[in-house]
């Protein structure tokens, strides 16, 4: 009985061993089963095509194909590779089912310290799979991947139009090409006058707010967002420290829990806007207009605008239990009809402030300037002793 190694077209490697019987139909048919791929024809190493299964002698090399002409293992370049130690030789990748043929020196020497390249540094050390033609298989988009290929091939980084961006810039944080990224931030820089600092569109922040999920805190800390509208946006959490939102339209957007520290808000628009447990310490809202908003956090929870400028805001028929305005300017602001029950209000400039129709129950006036302040129609009346040092 003979006996004969199988491999699959072109590759050396994962071959199979088996008994030569009957037809060459029945030689085909096992090397189907053996290999995983649908055989069609048989060749010897030579490249011989073998139509005749008499042709075959014991312990013979065949490689199986599924119908595309034979292709060269090149046991030649490999032996000499090994011998020598080189990281020359072609392979080819299977990149969501798209192949690329490069060499193991473009995926390593380029950048050393990538995943690529710990990938295809040593031989076998990853135990990378292939497919049934040899490839080496990554599941993962082609067209985001070719731009990173080509990169490592000539060190410019070319993408094609219709490319999406954020996409890319994912799979490149997944291989680790740290100068991608670099190079990335470098061409933004580039691209601009050093002294541009132009805002942020709606079009492009609901971009990342797409990609952020709702209670992870998205880095927003000195961003210029100056005219931009975000109204009626989710904006819970985010991180708005030290940034230019100064004439935005914020109106009916949920602020809930968001960090607008020391942010320029001068002219803006946050009608109705949700500001439970808001942080706006020391920030600036000169002229803004605040109307029916909600400060008031039911499950406890009170926005601290400690320091903020509030001179000339309007914020009519807002809700604001308990929140924290100490030290606060509020000069010339309007504030009809709100709810400061239990507001700290210690040390807060109130000069000529309409607080007219406000219920300020158990509020703390401690040290405020109250100078032509205005309390008609009072829904409590005040205390002495909420306004006494």
């Amino acid at each position: 009985m003979r006996r004969v190694t199988l491999f699959v077209n072109g590759s050396p490697r994962n071959g199979k061993v088996v008994a030569v019987y009957g037809t060459l139909s029945d030689l085909l048919s096992v090397a189907s089963s053996k290999l995983g791929i649908k055989a069609t024809s048989v060749y010897n190493g030579k490249g011989g095509l073998i139509d005749d299964i008499a042709l075959i002698r014991d312990d013979d090399v065949l490689f199986v194909c599924e119908g595309e002409p034979f292709i060269d293992p090149q046991t030649d370049v490999r032996s000499h590779e090994e011998l020598t130690g080189s990281h020359t030789d072609w392979l080819t990748l299977n990149v969501g089912g798209r192949y690329f043929t490069t060499t193991r020196s473009t995926l390593v020497n380029k950048e050393p310290d990538s995943m690529l390249a710990h990938m295809f540094k040593d031989k076998d050390a990853w135990g990378n799979k292939q497919d049934h033609r040899g490839a080496f298989l990554i599941d993962r988009s082609p067209e985001y991947f070719e731009p990173i290929l080509n990169y490592l091939r000539h060190g410019q980084l070319i993408v094609n139009d219709g490319i999406n961006l954020l996409g890319r810039y994912y799979l490149q944080c997944m291989f680790l090409i740290l100068s991608i990224l670099v190079f990335k931030q470098l061409s933004q820089q580039n691209s601009q006058p050093a002294e541009d600092h132009s805002p942020i569109s709606r079009k492009e922040f609901v971009r990342f707010l797409l990609a952020t999920p709702t209670k992870s805190e998205l880095r927003c800390q000195g961003l210029n967002f100056s005219g931009a509208d975000l109204s009626r946006l989710d904006l819970r959490y985010i991180n708005f420290k030290m940034a230019n939102l100064s004439r935005c339209n914020l109106a009916h957007a949920n602020l809930c829990c968001a960090n607008l520290e020391r942010a320029d808000l001068s002219g803006s628009v946050l009608d109705c806007a949700n500001l439970q447990g808001v942080k706006m310490l020391c920030s600036n809202a000169e002229g803004a207009s605040l109307k029916g908003c909600n400060f008031e956090d039911p499950s406890g929870l009170k926005a601290n605008l400690e320091g903020a400028n509030l001179k000339g805001v309007d914020m009519e028929g807002s809700q604001m239990t308990g929140i924290n305005l100490r030290v606060a300017t509020l000069k010339n602001a309007k504030l009809k009809n709100c709810n400061l029950r239990g507001a700290t209000l210690a040390g807060t400039d109130l000069e000529n402030c309409d607080l007219s129709g406000c219920d300020l129950q158990e509020a703390n006036l401690r040290g405020s300037n109250v100078k032509g302040a205005i309390f008609e129609e009072m829904l409590t009346p005040l205390h002495m002793s909420q306004s006494v040092r």
